[in-house]
């Protein structure tokens, strides 16, 4: 009994397998129930078989009672039982009667129970089907031979609305296409919307690393994904406030044997290796500082909100204009995005710098796509050898072999841009230019 019970409780649970499972046997009955109905509607009710249009018992009635009436009086007591409904015709021979040439005309199907309802003697009996008619106004008929030899013939409409086998069979398979199509499209609806959810949140923690977890819904596997994600969530955004703690303890105890450093440097006589001392401690600083601003990076934890990029960008340009550096800007006066501005405005910073540094005429084009946007930082340098395209990115790697800070920074200016671009689900790459140059194609998604 402890077995079952776990058994009945995996087989209720709400699995992927399951819902496919299920979709499969939804479509399937669906289908046969539309058929089925169908069938029902359009198919038998429109060309039922004689046996079953209830000519046949008022048919028998009616041949007992003109054959038991004189033959001068058959004709019109025939016209006199005839309704819209159904026709009735008597003949002396078989030639007065309007009907069609067939090979085969006798009635066989529901023969016995018809001549049963007539009773002794036996007569002969032919029948006609609406398909029987060459023209469109086929109809039922029921030709029975009387016992002096005269015909008497029972006529019925079809039904207008009857169609056709070949017509019905199209019929049929649209209604089990679309049956299929709308079990399907429910079921995909119901495994698609937590995957949806799933998806957004992990872009939303892309670009937002204090994004609350996702709730666990749908089926069961995607349940224990999201759940798996939760914690993964948690756990990253753990490691990002201990590295937060551990850099600012270590900015705090590397600055401190620097200025020692410095200070003991003042009590050198010679003026000459107490500038080189001062150089070097100015540049381990300046390494310090920017390693820890790249590790650190607050912009990271920037909260993500729409804004005006092409504003941004216009700003950038109007500062650095102050600063006496005309950088030309082309793209829409308005784009909207949802980003960090901080950390993006930090991109556009050190891009631009390095092409003001490295390069001559720097520019800046805004491109926007279907799916996409495209930021261009453009300049007229000596550009990058290929080979170097994309080693620039690592960390502390520069083209330049001097430490210099006046020929160049400590190597993590590309480093950090491309961060920011990533953890904004994008790409940055450099490029160079014809006729000589480099560009820095930022691609953002929308």
């Amino acid at each position: 009994m402890k077995l079952i019970k776990p058994l009945w409780r995996y087989r209720l649970r709400d699995t992927v397998a399951r819902w496919i499972a299920l979709t499969i046997i939804m479509a399937m009955l669906t289908a046969l129930a539309f058929n089925a109905l169908f069938v029902q509607l359009a198919g038998v009710w429109a060309y039922p078989p004689l046996a079953e249009t209830g000519l046949l018992e008022k048919s028998a009635a009616i041949v007992r009672m003109i054959e038991a009436s004189e033959p001068g009086q058959r004709s019109r007591l025939a016209a006199s039982v005839s309704n819209d409904h159904l026709s009735i015709v008597w003949q002396a021979t078989r030639e007065g009667l309007d009907l069609p040439l067939l090979e085969d005309s006798e009635y066989r199907d529901g023969s016995e129970a018809f001549r049963a309802l007539l009773g002794p003697p036996q007569r002969h009996i032919e029948a006609y089907q609406p398909s029987d008619w060459r023209s469109d106004k086929g109809r039922y008929a029921l030709l029975v031979q009387l016992s002096d030899q005269s015909w008497l013939m029972f006529s019925s409409a079809s039904r207008s609305w009857g169609l056709e086998e070949g017509t019905r069979n199209l019929i049929v398979i649209a209604l089990v296409l679309i049956s299929t199509g709308l079990v399907a499209l429910i079921a995909t609806r119901r495994l698609a919307k937590p995957l949806q959810q799933f998806a957004q949140g992990a872009r939303r923690f892309a670009v937002d690393f204090r994004a609350p977890p996702i709730d666990p819904v749908g089926p069961h596997e995607i349940r224990q994904a999201i759940l798996a994600f939760n914690a993964m969530q948690a756990q990253l955004q753990h490691f990002i406030k201990d590295r937060t703690q551990m850099l600012a303890a270590i900015s705090h105890d590397l600055r401190t044997p620097l200025t020692r450093m410095r200070l003991r440097g003042e009590f050198i006589e010679d003026a000459d290796q107490q500038q080189r001392l001062f150089r070097d401690v100015d540049e381990m600083q300046a390494m310090i500082n920017s390693a820890l601003e790249f590790f650190r990076d607050d912009a990271r934890l920037e909260q993500a909100t729409h804004f005006d990029l092409a504003e941004l960008l216009q700003t950038l340009v109007d500062d650095y204009r102050d600063q006496s550096m005309e950088i030309l800007f082309s793209g829409p006066p308005r784009l909207v995005y949802c980003g960090r501005p901080l950390g993006l405005k930090r991109l556009m910073t050190n891009l631009l710098d390095n092409a003001i540094k490295y390069g001559g005429e720097p520019a800046i084009v805004l491109e926007q796509g279907a799916d996409q946007l495209r930021v261009r930082v453009l300049d007229r340098g000596p550009g990058i050898p290929p080979e170097a395209l994309e080693q620039v990115f690592a960390p502390f790697y520069r083209l330049e072999s001097s430490r210099n800070k006046s020929t160049g920074g400590v190597g993590l200016g590309l480093s950090a841009a491309r961060a920011i671009v990533r953890e904004h689900g994008g790409e940055l790459r450099l490029f160079n230019r014809e006729g000589g140059g480099l560009e820095a194609r930022v691609e953002l998604p929308l």
